[in-house]
């Protein structure tokens, strides 16, 4: 028969180390889980990426009109592309740019070389259709001189540049589509002024729009899912019947509704942002399908991390699922990274990494 004796007394040193202790033990117990992406350290994106056909071509109108710089370029390594599940035949190279003085809302262009059965993913594609990321955002102290240069370029728009007010602000803003379909949307805000960051000809990219069927739906995944904050979350219909700048008919225009909202993992912030967007009663082409390398367009927004694999079990939580997922692949620029891409409800892609 096992015989219970008492334990020993402590030492009274012990006794006292252990009562120092207690405090801080009992606030780790009861500290709480981590409940949003800005716990594991997600910080506003550093690049976007965008598959293209001519990697000097697409860059073009940045660099030379609106003063961004290159960063670096060469050969995208076999563990990228292994990472997209490209076939070993495929290879490619890459363009990293980004406005001066910044070192994030960067573009990384990638060429797919050798990739078989390539198309736009948003091919002749209307603002309404959803599917594939719509639009860059970028920030001009001159919208027009920015969109003469894009079309004397041979560039084109979807319209031209259009003045409104939203939220307290008043706006400039046109959507310049460059090859592919990739598009490119500039706002100028003349009041109040801005000074989250420097602006100039063309500031580094803040903002990325996906066109949306469900918008409650789409930011819920952000939100709920992905651990987002939400800076708004407001519906939009232009006052006056006249063009604008989605192309929505004029007659129109004042009676279609236009559900927006803004999620980002940092608050306040002016960077990081995503952008989900609803005509509410239009009904446009799903092409999620095609948002997928080696397709031509905007693939997905990169999310540095302090703690993936913690925000990686945060994600399994909420049944978030990786598409793509990588560990110690070189990325030129980053360096040795350990990344994974997930798909929101309409089929867009956000990238998470952490450089070692």
């Amino acid at each position: 028969m096992m015989r219970l004796t008492a334990a020993p007394a402590l030492p009274a040193a012990m006794l006292a180390m252990a009562a120092a202790l207690l405090p801080s033990l009992a606030a780790a117990a009861d500290a709480p889980a981590p409940t949003a992406a800005a716990d594991f350290g997600v910080a506003p994106w550093s690049e976007a990426v965008v598959s293209v056909a001519d990697l000097d071509a697409s860059a073009a109108w940045l660099v030379s009109d609106g003063g961004w710089r290159e960063i670096v370029r060469g050969r995208m390594s076999r563990g990228e592309l292994d990472y997209w599940g490209l076939p070993a035949a495929v290879s490619g190279a890459f363009l990293l740019i980004c406005a001066p003085a910044a070192d994030s809302g960067c573009i990384r262009y990638l060429r797919f070389d050798n990739a078989e059965g390539q198309r736009p993913i948003r091919l002749a594609a209307r603002p309404w259709d959803t599917g594939g990321i719509f639009s860059i955002m970028l920030r001009s102290e001159n919208v027009a001189a920015q969109f003469d240069a894009a079309i004397a370029r041979g560039w084109w728009a979807e319209s031209p540049p259009y003045a409104f007010r939203f939220g307290g602000s008043d706006l400039v803003n046109v959507v310049i589509t460059g090859p592919h379909g990739v598009n490119y949307a500039l706002y100028q805000r003349d009041a109040p002024p801005f000074d989250g960051f420097p602006v100039g000809r063309l500031s580094q990219a803040f903002n990325a729009m996906r066109m949306v069927k469900d918008q409650p739906a789409a930011l819920a995944f952000y939100r709920d899912r992905l651990g987002f904050g939400v800076l708004f979350d407001a519906p939009f219909t232009d006052p006056e019947a006249r063009p604008n700048n989605f192309s929505v008919p004029a007659n129109l225009a004042t009676t279609l509704v236009r559900r927006a909202a803004v999620a980002q993992p940092v608050l306040p912030g002016e960077t990081g942002r995503v952008e989900v967007m609803q005509f509410e009663g239009f009904a446009g082409r799903d092409l999620s399908q095609f948002a997928a390398p080696p397709n031509w367009g905007i693939l997905a927004l990169r999310y540095p991390v302090a703690d993936l694999a913690g925000y990686r079990a945060f994600l399994a939580a909420k049944g978030v699922t990786p598409v793509y997922e990588a560990k110690g692949i070189a990325i030129t620029g980053i360096g040795s990274a350990d990344i994974i891409a997930v798909r929101d409800p309409d089929g867009n892609l956000t990238e998470f990494y952490h450089a070692r």
